[in-house]
């Protein structure tokens, strides 16, 4: 149980694979490293960054990509424990940061939702949704601010370790469905358009959403 609510500003850079949420989560940490441009930020203090949950509880509990498609049920066991391992991510930055700390997030706790809807049955990614670990990872992302990084950009990349759309339909499948679930569950957000490919340009994006939420 967290001991309050989640900080003001907290920022989700959410969306399919590929789309550079980590490239910009990277880059954003790095620009708040320089102190000189804390003056002009959005933000005073450098947050807390929240990178790579999934890939984390994929070597831990030993899964491989496969799995996701092998079994139905496999693919849920593995969303479920990307949700809880997100939602202990998220309070730990909570309750360790100072009174005006925050936190950015490659990922958010719809991320798995949306994964299981798609590679498992709409009915798994509704049990999903109707758990007290979503409800409070939804509060904190209605509270902060959520950025879907659009698909079809030019950087699709096989890593070996995530799910990667079949093709060009799948991925944008992928996109359309997070929308669909931000919709459905009241979240609102902006859209880092494929098309900005500067990462200074970015980061300039993400600037200005926080400070709108000031």
């Amino acid at each position: 149980m967290v001991e309050q609510g989640a900080p003001n500003r907290c920022l989700y850079i959410i969306g399919a694979q590929s789309t550079g949420k980590t490239t910009l989560a990277n880059a954003f940490e790095d620009f708040y490293r320089d102190k000189s441009v804390r003056s002009e930020a959005a933000t005073p203090t450098a947050p807390t960054v929240i990178r790579e949950v999934a890939r984390k509880v994929f070597k831990e509990k030993g899964y491989v990509r496969e799995d996701i498609t092998a079994s139905p049920a496999r693919a849920l066991e593995i969303q479920k424990n990307i949700l809880a391992a997100q939602l202990k991510s998220e309070n730990s930055a909570i309750n360790h940061a100072p009174p005006s700390g925050w936190y950015i997030s490659d990922r958010s706790g719809l991320d798995p939702i949306v994964y299981a809807h798609l590679f498992v049955s709409e009915e798994a990614a509704t049990e999903m949704l109707n758990t007290e670990g979503w409800r409070e990872l939804r509060k904190y992302m209605k509270a902060g601010v959520v950025l879907l990084c659009e698909a079809g950009c030019r950087w699709l990349v096989d890593d070996g370790m995530r799910m990667m759309p079949e093709g060009r339909e799948q991925w944008m499948k992928i996109d359309g469905a997070f929308r669909e679930l931000l919709d459905r569950e009241g979240i609102s957000y902006s859209v880092v358009s494929k098309d900005m490919e500067s990462i200074a340009e970015r980061v300039e994006f993400v600037q200005e959403q926080l400070k709108r939420k000031n």
